[in-house]
C-alpha cells in the first residue's frame, strides 16, 4: 500500500460542486488501495475576502489576530470535504494545522516549519481513515499562538507533511494540467511541461510562476519529496518535478519556461558616495526591515561627484517600510534622495540548457528590442536571465520572448477554473 499526499488549491474546492468532484477523486484513490492524506485551501477567494474584511475594520491589523481569521478559510474547506467524502461511503477525519502537528516559528504571517510530528494523521491513516489537514497554518510552541505560513503555505504543508510521513508521492492539484512553458492564461500557446527539475522549478517559482510556490519546491527538494503537478478537473497525467541524481545525464531543453512577476517595484537609492563600505551600510538598514531584495544594480560613479546610484527591486508590500528605514538614517548613509517605482514587471526565462548553449541572451534581448520593449534592469545566474521592464509590456514581453524561443504549442491551453487573483 502506497502512501499519496494530495493538495487542493482553492480553485479546486471553490464551491459545492468543486468539494464534491475532489471528494470523488479521493475516495477513488483510497478504493485503489492507497493511504490517502489531503491538504485543502480556503475555498475560492475565501483568504482574500477575509483580508478584505479585516482592512475595512481596521487599516492596520494585529499579525495574531489576523492569522486567527485568515485560518477559518482552511478550517471551512477540510470539514466540508470531510462531510463530502462521508457522504460517498468513506470514512475521513479531518484536522486544524496544530492538530496535524505543524510546528512554526512564531513569525505571524509568513511562519516557517522548524517541525513536524504528524501522530495523529498517521493514527487516522492506520485506523483506514483519509485524512484532511487544513493547509497554510501552525502552531508555534513557545507563544501558543496560532500561525499562518504565508501565500502558497499550503502547497509547503503538503510537501512537509509528505516528508514526514516518507509519501511515496506529493500530488498538487491546480487549475491547470501542469507546470507550463509560461503561464496559460496570459501566453494561451504555452506547452505543458511533462518533467522539469527541481532546480529549473525553483527558478520559475522565484520569478513569478505561480503554480507552485517556491518554499515549498525547496522542501521538497531538500527532503527528497517526488511532486506531480495535476489538474483536479481531469484524470490527466500532469507535470513531475525531479530530483536528478549526481551525475545523471540528462539532454536539457535550452529554455524550460518563461514566468513574469508583477508583484515587485523598485527603490533607487540616489547620490550614494563611492567609497567602500556604503553599499554595505543602506543593505544593512534594508535588512533590518526583513524585505527580501531580488535584484541589485549599482551604476558607474560619477567622475564629477564621486557618487552613484543604487537601485534595487523588491515585493511592493515590503517597498514603504524600506524607504521609511533608509530616510531615518539618510544623514547617517549619506546619500542624496529616494525613488520608488511600483509599475514594474520582472520577466525570467529559465532552462538548464543556457550552461552549454551560446546565443540565449542575444535572442531574448532582440525578441524584446523588435517588439519595442525597454530593459531597465538585467539580472542572471547559471539557468536564469531576469530582465526589469514596464509593468504594462510584461505580458507583451512573456509572449513575444515565449514565441522566439520556439515555445509555443499548436493547440492552446486550457485553464479549467479560478479567478488568478
Amino acid at each position: 500500500m502506497s502512501l499519496i499526499v494530495q493538495k487542493y488549491g482553492g480553485s479546486s474546492v471553490a464551491d459545492a460542486e468543486g468539494l464534491k468532484r475532489v471528494a470523488k477523486r479521493i475516495v477513488e484513490t483510497r478504493k485503489a488501495g492507497h493511504e490517502v492524506v489531503v491538504v485543502v485551501s480556503a475555498m475560492g477567494d475565501t483568504t482574500d475576502e477575509l483580508l478584505d474584511l479585516a482592512e475595512k475594520v481596521v487599516p492596520v491589523p494585529s499579525g495574531r489576530e489576523l492569522d486567527m481569521l485568515l485560518t477559518a478559510g482552511e478550517r471551512i474547506s477540510m470539514a466540508l470535504l470531510a462531510m463530502a467524502i462521508k457522504s460517498l461511503g468513506m470514512e475521513a477525519r479531518s484536522y486544524t494545522g496544530s492538530q496535524a502537528g505543524m510546528i512554526t516559528d512564531a513569525q505571524h504571517g509568513a511562519a516557517r516549519i522548524v517541525d513536524v510530528t504528524p501522530k495523529r494523521v498517521r493514527d487516522a491513516l492506520d485506523a483506514g481513515y483519509v485524512a484532511i489537514v487544513a493547509g497554510f497554518q501552525g502552531f508555534n510552541r513557545g507563544t501558543g499562538d496560532i500561525t499562518t505560513l504565508g501565500r502558497g503555505g499550503s502547497d509547503t504543508t503538503a510537501v512537509a507533511l509528505a516528508a514526514a510521513l516518507d509519501a511515496d508521492v506529493c500530488e498538487i492539484y491546480t487549475d491547470v494540467d501542469g507546470i507550463f512553458t509560461a503561464d496559460p492564461r496570459v501566453v494561451p500557446a504555452a506547452r505543458k511541461i511533462d518533467r522539469i527539475s527541481s532546480e529549473e522549478m525553483l527558478e520559475l517559482a522565484a520569478s513569478g510562476a505561480k503554480v507552485l510556490y517556491i518554499r515549498a519546491v525547496e522542501y521538497a527538494r531538500r527532503h527528497g519529496v517526488t511532486l506531480h503537478v495535476r489538474s483536479s478537473f481531469n484524470n490527466n497525467e500532469g507535470t513531475i518535478v525531479t530530483n536528478p541524481k549526481d551525475g545523471e545525464i540528462v539532454e536539457e531543453p535550452i529554455i524550460t519556461g518563461v514566468a513574469a512577476d508583477l508583484s515587485e517595484a523598485k527603490i533607487t537609492v540616489v547620490g550614494v558616495p563611492d567609497i567602500p563600505g556604503k553599499a554595505a551600510q543602506i543593505f544593512t538598514i534594508v535588512a533590518k526591515t526583513n524585505a527580501n531584495i531580488d535584484m541589485i544594480v549599482q551604476n558607474v560613479s560619477t567622475a564629477t561627484t564621486g557618487r552613484t546610484d543604487i537601485s534595487f527591486t523588491l515585493p511592493k508590500s515590503d517597498a514603504a517600510t524600506v524607504i521609511t528605514a533608509l530616510t531615518a538614517e539618510q544623514a547617517e548613509a549619506g546619500f542624496d534622495s529616494l525613488q520608488h517605482d511600483d509599475q514594474i514587471g520582472k520577466l525570467a526565462v529559465v532552462g538548464a540548457g543556457m550552461r552549454t548553449s551560446a546565443g540565449v541572451t542575444a535572442k531574448l534581448f532582440t525578441a524584446l528590442f523588435d517588439a519595442g520593449i525597454n530593459i531597465e534592469m538585467i539580472s542572471t545566474s547559471e539557468i536564469r536571465i531576469s530582465v526589469v521592464t514596464r509593468a504594462d509590456t510584461v505580458n507583451e514581453a512573456m509572449r513575444v520572448v515565449h514565441n522566439a524561443f520556439g515555445l509555443d504549442a499548436d493547440v492552446p491551453a486550457v485553464v479549467h477554473g479560478g479567478t488568478g487573483r
